[in-house]
C-alpha cells in the first residue's frame, strides 16, 4: 500500500491486483519475480511495448533463483527495469541484467522520543515465525545467559504453522526471558520502537527487511545475522552481525549490547547516521526518478490506468 500511496501521489492512477487478468495498464509493477511470474509474463505477452517494472523483494533472490531458475530469471529477462530494497541486491542477478537495477530504500515514519524500559534490557524481534527468518534463534540465544542479565526478549510475529506457534508457546514455559506476543497491529509495533532498547533480525534470508528501516529511523540500534540483506541496510562497517544461525555468537552480542555502553552507543550512532536513507522523501525520490526512467526510455499510448501492481 505504501508504494501506491507514493505513486498516487507522483499523480498517477494506480490499481492494486493479485493476479493480472487483461488489465489495459499502462506500466506494470510486479512484486516477486517467481511468485508474480504467471502475471508478468501475461502483461509482457499483451503489451510488448509496455514498461514492466520487477521488485525483487526477498525469497526470489535468495531461494527462487536457485530452486527455479527458470521461471524466476525469465521474469527478470522480462523486466525493463528492476528495483530492490538493499544495497547489495545485485550480487544476486546475472551480471548483465544488473544495469536494469536502482535501489529503492523503504521508508519509515518517526516514532517520537525513545523512553527505553528502566526495569530490564528490552530485546524486540519483529517477523513472522517461518523458516528463513530462523524465528527461534534469540531465544535460544537467551536460555543460559548470566543470573545477573536483565536481558528479556519479546517476539511480535504471527505464526505460519502450527508447529512454530507449538514451540513458541514451549519456549515461553521454559525460557522465562523469552515472550511470544503473537501478530499485533502496526501502530503498537511503533509504540514498541519507543521503549525497546534493541531490535534482533535473525533471518537466514532477506531482501531488505523494513523492520530494520524502522528501527534505524526510530534510533533503535540493530543486531543482525550477517547476510546481504541486512548488510545492505546497515552497511558493510557495522559492528552489530553474528554469523547466521549461531545463537552463542548472538548471546555475547546481546550481552556486549547490555552490558557495554560503549558498544550499544557505537550502534545506536550508526543507525543514527544512516536515518537519511530512509525518510519517505528519499523513497519518493527513488520511485519519482525511476518512472522519468521509464517515461524516458519508453514511449506509451495513455491507456487511461496508469500503473498496476502485482
Amino acid at each position: 500500500m505504501r508504494w501506491a500511496n507514493i505513486l498516487r501521489s507522483l499523480g498517477h492512477g494506480v490499481e492494486i491486483a493479485t493476479t493480472y487478468a487483461g488489465q489495459n495498464a499502462d506500466l506494470m509493477i510486479a512484486l516477486h519475480a517467481w511468485r508474480s511470474a504467471e502475471s508478468i509474463q501475461q502483461f509482457s505477452g499483451a503489451f510488448p511495448g509496455r514498461p514492466l517494472v520487477v521488485a525483487i523483494t526477498g525469497t526470489d533472490a535468495y531461494r527462487f533463483i536457485h530452486s527455479h531458475p527458470d521461471t524466476t530469471l525469465q521474469s527478470i529477462h522480462l523486466a525493463d527495469h528492476l528495483v530492490g530494497l538493499h544495497d547489495l541486491i545485485g550480487n544476486t542477478l546475472p551480471e548483465h541484467e544488473r544495469r536494469k537495477l536502482s535501489v529503492i530504500h523503504q521508508s519509515a515514519e518517526p516514532v517520537g522520543n525513545r523512553d527505553p524500559y528502566r526495569r530490564y534490557f528490552h530485546v524486540s524481534v519483529m517477523g513472522h515465525l517461518r523458516d528463513e527468518k530462523d524465528p527461534m534463534r534469540p531465544a535460544m540465544a537467551v536460555r543460559n545467559l548470566p543470573a545477573g542479565s536483565r536481558i528479556k526478549v519479546h517476539h511480535y510475529g504471527k505464526a505460519h504453522t502450527p508447529e512454530y506457534a507449538q514451540q513458541a508457546q514451549a519456549e515461553m514455559q521454559l525460557n522465562k526471558r523469552y515472550t511470544w506476543h503473537g501478530e499485533i497491529a502496526h501502530h503498537k509495533i511503533m509504540q514498541v520502537y519507543r521503549r525497546t532498547h534493541l531490535l534482533v533480525l535473525p533471518s537466514r534470508m532477506e531482501g531488505g527487511a523494513n523492520v530494520i528501516s524502522e528501527a534505524i529511523v526510530a534510533g533503535v540500534p540493530v543486531i543482525a545475522s550477517d547476510i546481504e540483506g541486512s548488510i545492505g541496510l546497515l552497511g558493510d562497517d557495522y559492528a552489530g552481525y553474528y554469523p547466521v544461525e549461531n545463537e552463542q555468537a548472538l548471546s555475547t552480542l546481546l550481552l556486549k549490547a547490555e552490558s557495554d555502553h560503549a558498544y550499544y552507543k557505537k550502534l545506536e550512532q550508526a543507525c543514527i547516521a544512516r536515518q537519511k536513507l530512509f525518510t519517505p522523501e528519499n523513497e519518493t525520490r527513488g520511485w519519482r526518478e525511476l518512472l522519468e526512467s521509464v517515461q524516458a526510455s519508453a514511449f506509451v499510448e495513455p491507456a487511461g490506468s496508469t500503473a498496476l501492481k502485482s
